[in-house]
């Protein structure tokens, strides 16, 4: 979920009070050695400084070399197993992690975890930050099965070691929520993040960046939910935050743009979200790159949008582009992925060529039921869609079970429906396209 990662980008110098000194499993020196190994330790410090600094303001990219030269510096003076080792570890894994380098983020957090649980043991604070750092990683290479446990185990730790209310019992449990509407539980995500959000605010104040995360993410649930009018005073707080604390062009800003856009977009307000999907994207591609997964997310808004708003020609290239990016960032069985393959396959459909459309949607839905479950609602997207396209060509007999099963996981996981209007499932009729 990507342009809501402040959480974790902007704790990460409070964790060094909590490791202990950096007099820990340091080797004997003497000496002119004594000297070189305290000038290099100042000098990773000065550098952490700067990876911090550059952290908090989106910068990622720049950041990644001065997190190399710090983690060297200090596994040479201390040794690979040190906690000021573990927490350079960490701030070169959360840069990796927001600049795509998932595998080696990976490494690098497991590395940091089982470091700090050998120093600290099993349940210290620390082990939980590392815990829900992982487990977002897990959340956004779509390892929804893995990251649970993780974020799981580090809420329970945050909430035994430092109480039912601290403001990181509100990370785990942002992050614990964010699992959950992505596996598209989201009467399971609305209590935790609306317990976040307190816990929050009481903390951090009403105009705290880190409060904005938990706002996105909570208005990100009420909107898919159908709840759009309790979701947009949350999304629109969100964007006023981000854009006090952090400046117009962060890259967070640009996820808040964003998920108010698509709020927009599906109230049906296409000209008060076509600027805010246009300026995320210019956001995202002037702070990560041309082939970000962040930029390829706001390609296949602006897409979408435009297709919406029948400029078919404006769409394609946009969602042709998003698609090469993700299978590129994710390979090609992403959940992701599957997004992109239904938004190329509408505009195959909408142009008549119905032919081209049915090979995506079914490789689609196959994604998502894979990566997703059977049961998720972007399953019932991708089977509604598909049958939609059967309707058109007259394979009612095919459709209908798709369109069937469409409507019962949809109504086990959102109600029954309000918006959405399904076609006469007895005989071929008048069908307007339901919006998933």
């Amino acid at each position: 979920m990507p342009g809501t990662r402040m959480v974790a980008l902007l704790g990460l110098c409070a964790l060094v009070t909590l490791i202990g000194g950096a007099d820990e499993g340091r080797p004997a020196i003497g000496g002119l050695a004594e000297a070189q190994s305290a000038d290099s330790l100042q000098r990773a410090r000065e550098l952490s400084a700067e990876v911090a600094q550059r952290i908090r303001e989106g910068r990622y990219r720049e950041a990644l070399p001065k997190a190399r030269e710090a983690l060297a510096l200090r596994e040479r003076a201390l040794g690979p197993d040190h906690l000021e080792v573990a927490q350079s570890l960490a701030s070169l894994a959360l840069l990796l992690r927001e600049t795509t380098e998932y595998a080696e983020a990976r490494a690098s957090y497991e590395r940091v975890l089982r470091i700090r649980e050998q120093k600290l043991g099993p349940t210290h604070p620390a082990v939980a930050a590392t815990l829900s750092g992982l487990g977002y990683l897990l959340f956004l290479t779509g390892d929804y099965g893995e990251a649970r446990p993780m974020l799981e185990r580090s809420l329970q730790i945050r909430e035994q070691a430092l109480g039912p209310a601290h403001p990181d019992v509100g990370d785990s449990l942002t992050n614990l929520g964010l699992v959950f509407y992505a596996t598209g539980d989201y009467a399971a995500a609305r209590p935790l993040l609306e317990r976040a959000l307190r816990i929050r605010e009481a903390a951090l104040g009403p105009n705290d960046p880190i409060l904005a995360f938990t706002l996105i993410t909570l208005g990100r649930v009420l909107r898919d939910s159908g709840d759009y009018r309790a979701a947009r005073p949350l999304l629109e707080r969100s964007l006023q935050i981000r854009e006090r604390a952090l400046g117009p062009n962060h890259p967070a800003v640009a996820g808040s743009l964003s998920q108010l856009a698509l709020l927009l977009q599906v109230t049906g307000d296409y000209g008060g979200a076509r600027p805010l999907f246009e300026r995320a994207l210019r956001i995202r591609e002037q702070v990560f790159g041309p082939n970000h997964p962040e930029v390829a997310a706001s390609l296949n808004d602006l897409g979408s949008l435009l297709q919406a708003m029948g400029d078919y020609a404006g769409a394609r290239p946009l969602d042709e582009r998003a698609l090469r990016i993700r299978e590129q960032v994710f390979g090609p069985n992403h959940s992701t992925v599957a997004q992109s393959l239904v938004v190329l396959a509408i505009l195959d459909r909408t142009a008549g060529a119905y032919a081209a459309a049915r090979p995506p949607l079914e490789r689609a839905l196959r994604i998502r039921e894979q990566t997703l479950g059977p049961n998720h609602p972007a399953v019932a997207g991708s089977l509604g869609q598909l049958a939609l396209l059967l309707y058109l060509t007259g394979d009612y007999a095919e459709a209908r079970p798709l369109y069937e099963r469409a409507l019962a996981i949809r109504e086990a996981t959102l109600g029954p429906p309000t918006r959405h209007v399904l076609f006469n499932l007895r005989q071929p009729g008048p069908l307007l396209e339901c919006a998933w």
